[in-house]
């Protein structure tokens, strides 16, 4: 599939909750960059026992917390449908499907904060992957190194026995 770059999309016309970077959008034919639906498995480009175990919601989207492979920080979440975990699993750099611009997405296109991948693992349940990545720069389009720099919220500190 070819790379193409798409228009950058602002913050301010984001999903909440949704990764937006603008980083160029990976792209292929108009079908490609369709919104993404729950696939059955024998269409699925990723391996069968993969693609049945994996839950998605009704987008066809599994959430993607993307960590530092040796401080264990966590970085980011974004969002993967089987074409980006196939993209992802097969390039060795992280591709994410944009909820907002509906669009394939691989960090550091254009920004240069690339997301090299170490490992992927699925959760016990199928509906979250953990991506250990080596994380060239900032991982948050805000310029900060995690999307959680600077946003921690007040809580009561729970003590063990």
């Amino acid at each position: 599939m070819s790379e193409q770059p798409a228009p950058a999309t602002s913050p301010a016309n984001a999903v909440p909750g949704d990764a937006v970077d603008t980083d160029a959008v990976v792209s292929g034919d108009a079908a490609s960059n369709a919104v993404p639906s729950a696939p059955d498995s024998a269409a699925s480009p990723l391996p069968a026992g993969l693609a049945d175990a994996l839950k998605r919601d009704s987008a066809g989207l599994v959430a993607a917390i993307v960590q530092q492979f040796d401080t264990h920080e966590v970085l980011m979440l974004g969002w993967m449908d089987d074409e980006a975990l196939h993209r992802t699993m097969t390039s060795g750099r992280v591709t994410f499907y944009s909820r907002s611009r509906q669009e394939y997405w691989r960090k550091g296109d254009t920004s240069g904060h690339v997301q090299w991948v170490k490992s992927l693992a699925m959760d016990c349940d199928g509906d979250a992957l953990l991506v250990r990545v080596d994380q060239v720069g900032a991982a948050c389009h805000t310029g900060t190194r995690t999307c959680f720099d600077g946003r921690e919220i007040d809580a009561v500190v729970g003590h063990g026995g």
